[in-house]
C-alpha cells in the first residue's frame, strides 16, 4: 500500500473533453484534491477548463487547478485518463478500439515517465480492453492500472431496480460484471434488497417477481448509453460519479468494494484480460477482487465476456496496434 503523502494530494486529468471535465468539476466540489491538473492535446481546452473551474473556487474549496503538461503528472495519486474519441451514435464500444489504442500508445508511456508511483484510472471506451493496454504498456504492477468498468452499468442496474420495487437506489445490492459493454452479465443470483434476493422480497411484500421484467430491466441497462447518445450526443455525468467514487475509495484509504475493471487472474478459469468484478479499492489501488458464489450461467456469462475481450485484444496485437 503506499504511504500517506506529505505534499499536497494532487490528481492529473488526461483528456479534458465531457468526461474528464465533468470529472474535474465533481473532484473540485467534492474538496479531496489539494491540486487538480488537467492535460489535453488541446492545450487552449486544457486553459479554459481550468479558467471556469478556478472561477468556481468561491463557491468550492481552495484548490489549485492549472492546464499542464505530462510532467505535471509527477507526484499525482491518482491520473485519470480521459484522453480519445467518444462513442458516435450506432457505434458499439469495441469499434473504439483501434482509434483509443493508438491515442494510448502516445499518453500511457508519458504519464508514467513522470509518475511510475501513481495509479492510472481509465474512463475511456473500449474500458476493459484499454485498461489491459494500460497495464501492459506501462510496466507498472496490475494493481496499479485499473478501469471504471461497470461502475456505472451497476449504477444504472441498481437506479432501475430502484425503480421498479420504489426504494432508495442506495438500499438495491446488485451488480453487473463482465465487459463495460455489450456482453456484460447480470449477477441476478446475488442481488438483493435488505438481504433478501428479489424474488424472496417480492414474495414477502405481495409483490410480482416477473423473469421477463428482470429480462426487460437489464436491457434496459445494458443498452442505457445508446438511448442517452441517441439523445444527447455522450453520457459524462454519471460515469464522472462513478469516477469520483473510485477517487474517493483511493484517496481516502477506504477498501471500498466496487465493480471496476483489472486484471483478472485465475477466477473460473479466467485469466489474462481486464474486466468487472466487485473489487477492494483502497490507496494502493487494487487491493482485491472478490470470489463470488455465481451461478453456472452468470459464470458461462462471464466466460462469454472474457472471450469477446481477449479475441479483440488478439485483434490488436495481431494489427500490431
Amino acid at each position: 500500500m503506499i504511504g500517506v503523502h506529505s505534499h499536497p494530494i494532487r490528481v492529473a486529468v488526461v483528456g479534458v473533453g465531457n468526461v474528464g471535465s465533468t470529472f474535474a468539476y465533481a473532484l473540485l466540489l467534492s474538496g479531496l484534491a489539494a491540486e487538480i491538473v488537467l492535460v489535453d492535446v488541446n492545450r487552449a481546452r486544457a486553459e479554459g477548463e481550468a479558467m471556469d473551474l478556478n472561477h468556481a473556487m468561491p463557491f468550492a474549496r481552495p484548490t489549485r487547478i492549472w492546464a499542464g503538461d505530462y510532467s505535471d503528472c509527477a507526484g499525482a495519486v491518482v491520473t485519470v485518463i480521459a484522453a480519445g474519441v467518444g462513442q458516435r451514435p450506432g457505434e458499439t464500444r469495441l469499434d473504439l478500439v483501434r482509434r483509443n489504442a493508438d491515442i494510448f500508445g502516445q499518453v500511457i508511456p508519458e504519464v508514467v515517465q513522470h509518475n511510475p508511483n501513481g495509479i492510472l484510472l481509465i474512463a475511456t471506451n473500449p474500458v476493459d480492453v484499454l485498461t489491459y493496454v494500460t497495464w501492459k504498456l506501462s510496466g507498472l504492477p496490475a494493481q496499479q492500472a485499473i478501469g471504471s468498468g461497470t461502475i456505472l452499468d451497476t449504477a444504472r442496474f441498481r437506479y432501475i431496480l430502484s425503480q421498479h420495487f420504489g426504494v432508495d437506489p442506495r438500499s438495491v445490492h446488485a451488480y453487473i460484471i463482465g465487459e463495460h459493454g455489450d456482453s456484460e452479465v447480470p449477477l441476478w443470483s446475488l442481488a438483493n434488497i435488505a438481504g433478501m434476493r428479489l424474488p424472496a422480497f417480492c414474495a414477502a411484500h405481495e409483490l410480482p417477481h416477473d423473469q421477463a421484467i428482470m429480462d426487460d430491466i437489464f436491457v434496459r441497462t445494458r443498452d442505457a448509453a445508446y438511448h442517452i447518445i441517441e439523445r444527447k450526443g455522450a453520457t459524462y455525468y454519471a460515469v464522472a460519479a462513478g469516477l469520483m467514487r473510485i477517487v474517493e475509495a483511493i484517496l481516502r484509504d477506504q477498501s471500498t468494494v466496487l465493480c471496476i475493471s483489472s486484471l483478472i487472474e485465475d477466477y473460473c478459469g479466467i485469466s489474462d484480460v481486464c474486466l468487472s468484478l466487485p473489487t477492494v479499492v483502497d490507496r494502493g489501488g487494487v487491493e482485491r477482487v472478490l470470489r463470488l458464489d455465481l451461478s453456472p450461467q452468470e459464470i458461462e456469462g462471464l466466460r462469454q465476456s472474457a472471450h469477446i475481450l481477449k479475441a479483440t485484444l488478439a485483434q490488436l496485437r495481431l494489427e500490431g496496434a
